[in-house]
C-alpha cells in the first residue's frame, strides 16, 4: 500500500491570495488614477503599504506546510513544525474514534476538522481544514480495522 500523505486544504490559502492580490490591484489603480495625476512627485505608498495584506494567505501557506498526517502500513504520523519537528505515532489499531467536524463555511467549501480519538494519555488528535473529511476518517476507520459491520448478521459483506 502507498503512503497517504494528508495535509490541510488549500482552497481558504489560496482564496486569500486572490483576495490580497485584488485589493494589491485595486491600489495600483487608484494610485496611477488618481493620486499619480494630482501628484506626480509622490511615492507610491499606498501600493506598496497594500502588499501587507499579502502577509495574511503566506502566513497561512507556511503554516498549513508546517502540518503533515501520513498513513505508512500500520502507523498514523503526525509531524507539526518547520525548522524543529515534533512526531507523534499512532499504532491505527489503537485508533477508538475519528470524527469529521465541519462548520458551514467549511461545508460550503468541502473541508472540514478531523479528530482521532487514540486509547492512551493524550488521546486526542485534531487536525484542522482537511479536504474531505468524512471519506478521510472513513478511510482511516477502516485501515484502524473498526469498519463498521454491515449486514443484517453483523458480519461485514
Amino acid at each position: 500500500m502507498a503512503d497517504i500523505v494528508i495535509r490541510p486544504s488549500m482552497k481558504f490559502i489560496r482564496a486569500g491570495y486572490v483576495a490580497a492580490l485584488l485589493v494589491v490591484a485595486a491600489a495600483v489603480f487608484v494610485h496611477y488614477k488618481y493620486i499619480a495625476d494630482q501628484y506626480p512627485q509622490s511615492k507610491p505608498w499606498l501600493p506598496l503599504a497594500s502588499l501587507l495584506v499579502l502577509l495574511w494567505p503566506i502566513k497561512r501557506h507556511i503554516q498549513r506546510q508546517a502540518v503533515k498526517l501520513t498513513i505508512v502500513g500500520e502507523k498514523l504520523r503526525y509531524e507539526t513544525g518547520l525548522t524543529s519537528k515534533s512526531t507523534r505515532l499512532i499504532q491505527l489499531p489503537k485508533v477508538q474514534d475519528v470524527r469529521a467536524i465541519q462548520s458551514l463555511p467549511q461545508r460550503m467549501f468541502g473541508v472540514g476538522d478531523l479528530s482521532i480519538e487514540t486509547a492512551g494519555e493524550s488521546s486526542r488528535l485534531i487536525v484542522e481544514n482537511i479536504d474531505n473529511p468524512q471519506q478521510l476518517a472513513e478511510q482511516i476507520t477502516d485501515l484502524a480495522g473498526h469498519a463498521p459491520a454491515t449486514g443484517l448478521g453483523g458480519t461485514p459483506s
